[in-house]
């Protein structure tokens, strides 16, 4: 395995900061939410961090590499498209899952996959399909996970260094994520920092959370704090690591504040012993194995298909999860759902009356009508449901919201006989 080129310090790119990452000093790369950009039409902010000598990498969300399907071919060549535009020496990704297809449901946001033979084999063979269709190195994530899955077989240091075993995958790691897991799962970080090939790392993320009722949530709308600048230090203390990257996605701080936690970054960093950024010669080799059969991915499909319907469809919850856990994921899922419609169509709040009557519209639609083709549909969704159930009461607002779901839907919104049928079909079901 190549040593990965330098990255240095960094900052996740989002819209909503763009002009204070323009102006952050000593500011190495930027990572941009895949999913966020056209690579025909790049951001004007982005542009100019490019043609600076700021280097851009895509970082992809919507993968689920973890799933029990195959890689879908458009979402890997998207990928590859926006590695290409942003001019990238990398791309990444998540071990997670996402969505299921028997039944087809998306969890709209990224599930932890058990730690199982069976898994692993499936992801393995999804990263190398994967690998063969990208024109760049692939990296994949540790996730930030609220539960544990029953019965696994290998801890988190041993699941991710077979995975570069026998893929020769990179690494990215999350500090943070580490230490949700620690919390939530009673995992230790530095067991896992221990275990992994580090010769294998790509770069390192940090971020902020918050702890609520004893469960760590990555929320990345927090300060980073003292605990994960630890885990960080204790990371350099093992490898000079070839880039460190500060995630912030909502309730965004002012400039000095952003400028303020990537110098705390970058004082762990200069803090440490000199160390190589080659902690030695690459050990590290893809190695042959049959691919999975497809019994193994029916096994991890339903296994899959079962969690992620109790999590967003109300189904019961599988044997051996931890109830209360799971119910407090769902919850997360419906409040990340509303919020990520919220930001996508930012006039449904203003036409309900407010972030407050939104939410609570969103929340009772989103308990009978899981997501299953993405945040953009959910939404056009999301305003059907409305007028089948002849909403907004104000006549005003509910004129508002047709004229918005006709010019999106490039349809006739629902008339009154089919609302009515809808609706009673809704009641029996």
């Amino acid at each position: 395995m190549k040593p990965m080129a330098h990255l240095g310090v960094g900052v996740g790119w989002r819209p909503e900061i763009a002009d204070a990452v323009e102006r952050l000093p000593g500011l190495d790369w930027a990572e941009v939410v895949a999913e966020n950009i056209c690579p025909g039409h790049l951001p004007e902010a982005l542009l100019r961090l490019r043609e600076r000598g700021v280097r851009l990498v895509p970082h992809g969300v919507s993968l689920g590499l973890g799933g029990a399907d195959r890689p879908d071919p458009g979402k890997l060549a998207a990928l590859g498209e926006r590695a290409v535009a942003l001019g990238a020496p990398l791309v990444t990704e998540h071990i997670a899952f996402v969505r299921s297809s028997s039944p087809a449901l998306e969890a709209g946001h990224l599930l932890p996959v058990p730690r199982t033979r069976d898994a692993l084999d499936v992801l393995c063979e999804n990263v190398r399909i994967a690998q063969d269709a990208l024109p760049v190195p692939l990296a994949l994530e540790n996730i930030a996970a609220l539960f544990s899955w029953p019965g696994e077989e290998m801890t988190e240091g041993q699941f991710l260094t077979e995975l570069v075993e026998r893929t020769g995958v990179r690494l990215l790691i999350d500090v943070a994520n580490l230490h949700t897991n620690r919390v939530n799962r009673g995992e230790d970080p530095l067991a896992v920092l221990d275990a992994i090939p580090l010769e294998a790392l790509a770069y390192v993320h940090v971020a902020g959370g918050v702890e609520r009722d004893g469960v760590w949530h990555d929320t990345h709308a927090h300060p980073v704090p003292p605990v994960v600048l630890e885990l960080l230090a204790a990371l350099r203390s093992r490898v000079d690591p070839p880039g460190v990257l500060l995630e912030r996605d909502d309730d965004f701080p002012p400039e000095p504040e952003l400028a303020a936690e990537l110098a705390a970054v970058r004082a762990v960093l200069t803090a440490g012993p000199d160390l190589p950024a080659d902690p030695g010669p690459a050990t590290v080799a893809r190695e042959e194995h049959a691919a999975p059969d497809e019994a193994t991915r029916t096994r991890v499909g339903l296994g899959q298909a079962a969690l992620l319907s109790a999590l967003v469809a109300g189904t019961p919850v599988p044997e051996g999860f931890d109830r209360q856990r799971i119910r407090v994921q769902s919850r997360a899922l419906a409040a990340k759902r509303a919020d990520v419609v919220a930001r996508l169509a930012p006039e449904l709040p203003g036409i309900l009356g407010g972030r407050r009557p939104y939410r609570t519209a969103f929340l009772a639609y989103a308990k009978g009508r899981p997501m299953t083709d993405g945040y953009r549909r959910d939404a056009l969704d999301f305003a059907e449901h409305l007028l089948i159930q002849d909403l907004p009461a104000d006549p005003a607002a509910r004129r508002r919201l047709t004229a918005w779901w006709r010019d999106r839907a490039g349809a006739r919104p629902p008339g009154r006989v089919l609302r009515w049928a809808r609706a009673l079909v809704g009641r029996a079901a």
